[in-house]
């Protein structure tokens, strides 16, 4: 029997997502343009068969879920929420690097925030609770969130997301070789 996979989907571009600020908690809803990655989203899972589907408490990954079709099976779990940026929320890596020069989230983290462990503790969490659920997980989420997520599933420390790249709307799955755990495919924009 195939162990189950594991799909993600990091929501839809907002107004900060494309300005490059930092949204933890900041609740933004989807820009146009996200709302059409949305829609292309569910073009590629509509033929996905999940035992469980979780997002984000975020209203842009709910609202991701929702314009993807799943909405009606969608549990919404605080582990998916994004890295707490603490005293960075809304603040872009430059207008942080004139403060901090250097500053990377990966090594130097945030004041008033999560720590990158703290992140992974959650990703680890979700993983235990997606390779128990007896079928493939769907989750819709946010990008250093699903960055740290797949770091820690293939046996990474958190800070190993730093070399994944995430954009906006795109789709991954985290799978296996025989019974390691690999990334099967990564940051793939659907056709809108």
């Amino acid at each position: 029997m195939t162990p189950p996979r594991l799909w993600l989907v990091r929501h839809g571009e907002t107004a900060w997502s494309r300005s490059g600020q930092h949204t933890s908690h900041t609740d933004l809803p989807l820009e146009p343009d996200g709302r059409i990655q949305a829609e292309a989203v569910g073009a590629v899972l509509d033929h996905g068969d999940f035992a469980l589907v979780l997002a984000s408490p975020r209203l842009r990954a709910v609202e991701t879920a929702t314009l993807c079709g799943w909405g009606g099976r969608l549990e919404v779990s605080d582990d998916l929420a994004e890295w707490d940026y603490g005293d960075y929320e809304g603040r872009t890596t430059d207008d942080i690097r004139t403060d901090q020069p250097g500053w990377t989230l990966w090594v130097d983290g945030v004041p008033g925030g999560e720590t990158a462990a703290d992140v992974g503790r959650r990703a680890d969490r979700v993983i235990d609770r997606a390779r128990s659920a007896g079928g493939d997980g769907l989750c819709f989420a946010h990008g250093h969130f699903l960055r740290v997520l797949a770091a820690r599933w293939v046996g990474l420390p958190p800070i190993g997301g730093r070399l994944l790249a995430l954009d906006p709307g795109a789709v991954s799955v985290l799978g296996w070789e025989r019974d390691v755990p690999v990334i099967d495919r990564w940051n793939q924009q659907p056709p809108s």
